[in-house]
């Protein structure tokens, strides 16, 4: 492949798939219409975020990608894309929120690992998650809350 293909392809992947997730199930989101928990931001917040968060996604791996071989790590950058983005459909389309508690804690103990695994040869890459990891603590506490609520 062409490098700057792949380059353009490991940056720019995440965000595309999370683009079309969230396109799929755009008429299934009831956020505004569920009770929240304390500190639930508006819906308008959420693409923004996670439009960021899948380039810097998309750029740790490109950072580790550029010095090293596709191994483990580079598997379980997209195991946890693969996790990221089965989420919302469980929550809002199957509203399987109970399930969705477990599903998000399984994807941040997957982007926890990957974080480490980025710092041991690629600190950038694991810094450049960091922001993930704050999220996803912060959506887990809100698809706590929201179960509860609801």
């Amino acid at each position: 492949m062409n490098e700057k293909i792949k380059t353009i392809f490991q940056i720019f992947l995440p965000l595309v798939l999370g683009g079309i997730v969230g396109f799929l199930i755009s008429g299934s989101m009831d956020f505004e219409s569920l009770n929240k928990p304390p500190l639930a931001p508006p819906g308008i917040l959420f693409p923004i975020v996670w439009t960021i968060l899948y380039l810097l996604m998309g750029i740790a791996y490109y950072l580790y990608r550029k010095k090293y071989e596709f191994d483990f790590t580079a598997k379980l950058h997209y195991i946890q894309l693969f996790i990221n983005l089965l989420w919302p459909i469980f929550f809002f389309v199957l509203k399987i929120r109970l399930f969705s508690i477990f599903w998000i804690l399984l994807l941040l103990a997957s982007i926890i690992l990957l974080t480490f695994l980025y710092f041991k040869k690629e600190h950038i890459s694991a810094y450049l998650l960091i922001p993930y990891i704050i999220w996803t603590i912060f959506a887990t506490y809100l698809n706590i809350g929201i179960y509860i609520l609801n």
